[in-house]
């Protein structure tokens, strides 16, 4: 499972891409899942972290999606149309 940390701004999306682009490489399974519970303060920067997570995802061949998107975030995902590009796991 891939950990975004409690705070995702436009400051710390370039570090939070890397972290998660290495863990991303570490996941054995055809199936990537990012965990948000964690992700406490954030901007759109997040989404953009969470589409590049998806895009590397893409790449390697697994598919992707993301657990305990907090409910603003996923608001702002569906207000800019790409909810369905970070489909909701339990």
């Amino acid at each position: 499972m891939l950990l975004l940390p409690a705070v995702v701004t436009h400051e710390q999306a370039g570090a939070c891409s890397r972290m998660l682009a290495q863990a991303l490489r570490r996941v054995p399974e055809s199936h990537a899942v990012a965990d948000a519970s964690a992700l406490d303060r954030f901007d759109s920067s997040a989404l953009a972290v969470l589409l590049e997570c998806r895009r590397d995802a893409l790449a390697m061949g697994k598919t992707f999606g993301v657990r305990k998107l907090p409910p603003r975030l996923r608001a702002l995902a569906s207000l800019y149309g790409i909810e369905p590009l970070l489909p909701q796991e339990a």
